[in-house]
């Protein structure tokens, strides 16, 4: 009988092989096609339904996103890796809660592809249909900013992680070599799509117009005007996805105990 533990590893591992096809598919759609690329997730949801046995690689990307939140959810509220409790650790795992509510976002744009709900609209438009929303609350406005100051938080924590190459403690030594220049390039080309995000909710917020308002597609394509910019990020984020695929093998997965709740190794140091 395989234990909590072991069916959260395997999910959480379907979770980055699901980030691995959407960053990869990012990637190369930005190289590929300028114009495809402001369709972000929603262009790569579609380009993977055009293939053999498409929904039921979708309905994969559905389970392992889902997983992968849970993942983020679990290291924020149970602190299952260890960030603690000072300001860094609480900055990280308020990070690893926006990640989860992301890659929830990200499920649920699949779930409605596989199902053929499709969802009117483009991406980028429903974005800025829904900081509309968030604008017309009373201090909605702050909310808004309070996102935007978020991600340009996330960006300089993934600029790190990339420059400094601390996110190879959490990667098994088996791993290839490549991996840190792999996830070097990748996190630093994610925390530039994460400040374009980041600094159009915060203008939004400011000026109280949301037409700036940008997903993961829109910012990349922002960068389309300078050439070489905007192929070093497309190149970042194919290698991130590359990178995710490493992780899928080789991150190293901490424990939860029988009932879920509380990390093994955590429990054990009580």
């Amino acid at each position: 009988m395989v234990d909590t533990s072991e069916k959260f590893r395997w999910l959480v591992r379907l979770g980055y092989v699901a980030r691995a096809v959407l960053y990869t598919l990012l990637g190369l759609i930005a190289l590929t096609s300028r114009e495809r690329i402001r369709d972000g997730a929603q262009g790569v949801f579609q380009a993977v339904e055009d293939v053999p046995a498409g929904t039921a690689i979708l309905w994969l990307l559905v389970i392992g996103l889902v997983g992968y939140a849970l993942f983020r959810l679990s290291s924020t509220v149970f602190d299952i890796e260890h960030h603690g409790t000072d300001k860094t650790g609480i900055a990280q795992r308020a990070g690893h809660a926006g990640s989860a509510a992301g890659h929830l976002l990200l499920a649920w744009s699949a779930f409605q592809l596989a199902t053929s709900q499709g969802g009117g609209g483009s991406e980028g438009g429903r974005a800025q249909e829904a900081a509309a929303g968030v604008l017309s609350f009373e201090f909605g406005n702050v909310v808004l900013g309070l996102l935007g100051l978020a991600f340009l938080a996330a960006a300089v924590f993934q600029a790190k992680k990339g420059l400094t190459g601390e996110f190879m403690n959490r990667i098994s030594r088996g791993a290839p070599a490549a991996t840190r220049w792999l996830g070097g390039a990748g996190y630093v080309a994610r925390g530039v799509v994460f400040a374009i995000i980041g600094w159009a909710l915060v203008q939004s917020a400011w000026f109280g117009n949301t037409s700036e308002v940008v997903t993961l597609g829109g910012a990349i394509a922002t960068l389309s005007d300078d050439g070489l910019a905007f192929t070093l990020v497309a190149i970042g984020l194919l290698m991130f996805g590359l990178f995710s695929l490493v992780l899928a093998r080789y991150r190293t997965i901490p424990e939860l105990d029988v009932n879920g709740r509380m990390p093994g190794f955590r429990a054990r140091l009580h």
